[in-house]
């Protein structure tokens, strides 16, 4: 946790950049020098960044392990405020459960740094049963892209007691985060900010704001009363549902109530940023959820002015509130204009967090200084779910794209800082057609036909429709696709040009999906949200790159890819090729289509998906081969390795026990029941 002091000490210091845990074999950065501003001496890496200083080694420690809420660390909290704050207390909204924890904290340790600075993080695997990576969500891993975290197509799961080290520059600026990229680790916890700032002489929004704090970061996610596997596998293999019931803000919730005793109410308490009246604030926002829970944002009695998203630089942009899906970032601005008193920040979920299902919501405290209060006091007024909407201009509204009125202001409407590139040329080099929805399959993996098939089941609770690019599912490849590429045989790979001879609307469809991009195309990618099954928004992110996002529009409750086809054949469809934003996760409307482009200048293997964790975790996804084979850096030296072990059976009798013996794949196979008979026999025999 960081510490902002009010006296700042300007210096020339000898850098021995360690914070979080204990430094790891002695590495110092010995030839760095640098004037910076102290905001934290135990982290000297978050510092002012000035122009024309050497970049830092910042090192991390990332210990990623389950842990609990409210444990014994929380002493007495929530009835003692302050305990709630003790260290590996983690307080969740006040619900006992198991938690992913990094460092003991939720969310996990913050990484701020300068542009150009080098990051070193060991991540050490303390789960015990389960593998895990670490994904630097907004970093493209430019030159380094065995560094991007993901399992199965840049490294292998870091097994338990496993340490990996990941090291990269953080060249991309601006609001990120970290999280874990296997299972259901960052629902239950495994997440951070990841701030990357430039000096103020690089920021075109320096004359907006006048403070810029690592205390004004907020993390928000939907969060729920089990772990995230638990609802995963109830919802999907049972009739549980997949509705979030609260949200967290910077790991901290008002949901549960509890008796103090003395017939009052105590909740857990709730995130709270300080501000001084009469400066301008620059606010980090962090979508870091797991469900189709996109969130509206808004502060009692403020305007928001937008100046960034995804780390890329927008036109300054007014709004009573906004709306961020999972894996989306925000900078906004709030002026501190109001009387001094104390604020609502208001936090209201959509889509399956909404009034149909468990109205999940949540709230912050805005804190004016020179107040005499304390962290037991509240602002007035209710805070309900149907408190948690303010009319006015919102961005990034739900299902809206460029049709909509000036009331609701779509992602192609925010006019970009980073004018013309080759990516908005006139026409791609390349172009797919990526349509996804829900369908009703016999997927093997919940609906076994003819034992369960989906018809055969006449709970409709019970059919659980498949989500799909394509009408194809993501099976993960059996080795990690970039460092073992040299394994990849001519036809592991598919997508909808090779299965064109299978009906994959009427059967499921499972294969190592993946699209061939050539090295330095300008790629366009048409997402199309067919919209038969019901409402749904997917976030949808790319690894490696970020992409401008030239059209959004929604046609009507449902679409097909022929009628977006006619539609851009008819002209109807208008491209933004001067100054459309940049982003790396986007939605796109329920039945309707989002239209992005970018040059594909860096070469790998590269995950697209679905960061609604529920539908990643079914095939949600696919891969983009950037370039080819010798495109690609080298494997780097020592780097692990995992795969299929399947060796030839051998079957030999006697002494003829060697290498060349005969029908070795013909050998007898003991089946489990067999074998269990004959192992109980010789049991009772020997105890007899």
């Amino acid at each position: 946790m960081f510490l902002v002091v009010s006296l700042f000490v300007i210096g020339t210091v000898r850098a021995n950049v360690v914070y979080n845990e204990e430094q790891t074999d002695n590495q110092t950065a010995t030839d760095v020098h640098l004037e910076y501003v102290l905001l934290n001496e135990d982290n000297p890496c978050a510092r002012t960044c000035i122009e024309g200083a050497s970049p830092m080694i910042c090192r991390y420690h990332f210990k990623i392990e389950w842990y609990h809420t409210l444990s014994k660390a929380c002493y007495d909290c929530p009835f003692n405020t302050s305990d709630c704050f003790r260290q590996d207390c983690v307080p969740g909204d006040g619900y006992k459960r198991a938690v992913v924890t990094v460092n003991r904290q939720i969310p996990g340790p913050t990484i701020e740094v300068c542009q150009g600075d080098i990051i070193v993080a060991d991540v050490t695997n303390m789960l015990g049963s389960e593998g895990t990576t670490i994904h630097w969500h907004g970093q493209h891993q430019k030159n380094t892209p065995y560094m991007d975290g993901v399992p199965y197509v840049t490294q292998c799961p870091i097994l338990p007691h496993d340490t990996f080290r990941y090291t990269f520059k953080a060249i991309q600026a601006g609001t990120h985060f970290w999280h874990s990229h296997i299972g259901m680790q960052r629902a239950d916890g495994a997440f951070g900010a990841f701030i990357v700032r430039v000096p103020e002489e690089q920021d075109p929004h320096f004359q907006f704001y006048d403070y810029d704090l690592a205390a004004h970061v907020i993390t928000v996610l939907d969060w729920e009363k089990e772990t995230g596997l638990e609802k995963f596998l109830a919802h999907h293999h049972n009739d549980a549902d997949n509705k979030p019931t609260t949200l967290l803000v910077n790991g901290l919730g008002r949901f549960v109530e509890f008796d103090d005793g003395s017939n009052s109410t105590v909740y857990i308490p709730t995130a709270r940023f300080k501000v001084e009246q009469g400066y301008r604030y620059r606010f980090r926002v962090i979508n870091a959820g797991f469900l189709n829970c996109p969130i509206e944002i808004s502060v009692d009695n403020h305007t928001i002015k937008v100046i960034s998203t995804d780390g890329s630089d927008v036109a300054p942009t007014d709004a009573t509130s906004l709306v961020t899906y999972a894996g989306e970032r925000f900078d906004f601005v709030l002026n501190a204009d109001q009387d001094k008193a104390l604020y609502w920040i208001r936090f209201r979920g959509l889509m399956d967090c909404d009034e149909r299902f468990k109205r999940a919501h949540q709230v912050a405290v805005l804190e004016y200084g020179g107040l005499n209060t304390t962290m037991d006091d509240y602002p007035e007024g209710v805070t309900d779910y149907d408190t948690s909407h303010r009319d006015g201009t919102q961005i990034n509204a739900l299902n809206r794209g460029v049709e909509s009125n000036s009331t609701y202001i779509s992602m192609p409407q925010l006019e970009s800082l980073e004018k013309w590139d080759t990516s908005l040329k006139s026409t791609p080099d390349i172009q797919y057609y990526i349509a996804y929805d829900f369908y009703k399959l016999n997927n093997p993996h919940f609906h076994k036909a003819p034992y369960y098939g989906f018809n055969n089941i006449s709970d409709v609770n019970l059919r659980l429709l498949t989500p799909q690019f394509n009408h194809i599912s993501m099976k993960t490849p059996p080795f990690p696709l970039l460092p073992q590429r040299n394994e990849i045989t001519k036809d592991m790979f598919c997508n909808k040009d090779t299965m064109k001879d299978i009906d994959c609307v009427e059967n499921y469809c499972e294969c190592p999906h993946g699209l061939n991009v050539p090295l330095d195309a300008v790629v366009e990618l048409i997402f199309v949200d067919e919209g038969f099954a019901y409402d749904a928004n997917h976030p949808l992110h790319i690894h490696g790159y970020n992409f401008r996002i030239v059209a959004m529009e929604r046609l009507g409750k449902n679409v097909t890819v022929e009628e977006v086809q006619r539609r851009d054949r008819q002209g109807l469809i208008k491209r933004n090729l001067l100054d459309a934003p940049l982003k790396d996760t986007v939605t796109v409307p329920d039945g309707g289509y989002t239209i992005v482009r970018f040059v594909a200048s860096n070469p790998g293997y590269w995950i697209f998906h679905c960061h609604i964790e529920f539908h990643t975790e079914i095939g949600m996804a696919l891969v983009l081969k950037v370039g080819e084979d010798h495109d690609m850096l080298p494997v780097p030296q020592n780097f692990p390795r995992c795969g299929d072990y399947l060796p030839e059976l051998t079957h030999c009798e006697g002494d003829n026990c060697d290498n060349k013996c005969k029908d070795c794949n013909n050998a007898p196979v003991i089946k489990t029941v067999s074998l269990y008979i004959i192992v109980s026999l010789l049991a009772s025999i020997h105890l007899s």
